[in-house]
């Protein structure tokens, strides 16, 4: 099948998939007698495993490494599951920080009275360098919201 078909097959784009090889996280197709790419259904059924891996946010790295355990039948699971546990633990790191994002702008949307005056303690917010709250800004610690002084 020529590449637009094994995108539609896999729900890989034609784009991706010509970065993928590109990059070499999936071998060249093969080639037609014309120079079009021709993909077997394995070559599908590896673009879907891609893109479910992606779709559950490994990096390319990271599945490069999970495609080389998948092809090799000598492989230990406890190698996968290493690789997924340290994903997992990539995740919720990354959840935190997010929680920590919104909770932060949440304080200075709190903050803030939203009237027709210029002042803004969300842009004062801003507009402070990194862990420096402005006075009347809210900081949550511990668990405990308390307004600084």
């Amino acid at each position: 099948m020529n590449i637009g078909e094994a995108a539609r097959a896999s729900g890989v784009s034609a784009k991706m998939i010509r970065y993928y090889e590109q990059t070499g996280l999936i071998p060249p197709a093969g080639r037609t007698a014309a120079g079009y790419r021709d993909y077997s259904h394995s070559d599908v059924h590896m673009l879907r495993f891609i893109r479910r891996a992606r779709d559950l946010g490994f990096s390319v790295s990271e599945i490069n490494e999970l495609l080389n355990l998948w092809r090799d039948q000598g492989r230990q699971s406890a190698d996968v599951k290493r690789i997924a546990r340290a994903h997992i633990e990539d995740l919720y790191r990354k959840i935190d920080n997010l929680k920590e994002m919104a909770d932060t702008l949440q304080t200075l949307v709190d903050s803030c009275s939203g009237d027709h005056r210029p002042d803004c303690p969300i842009l004062a917010g801003l507009e402070k360098p990194e862990g420096e709250p402005s006075a009347s800004v809210r900081k949550r610690t511990g668990g405990i919201d308390r307004l600084m002084q």
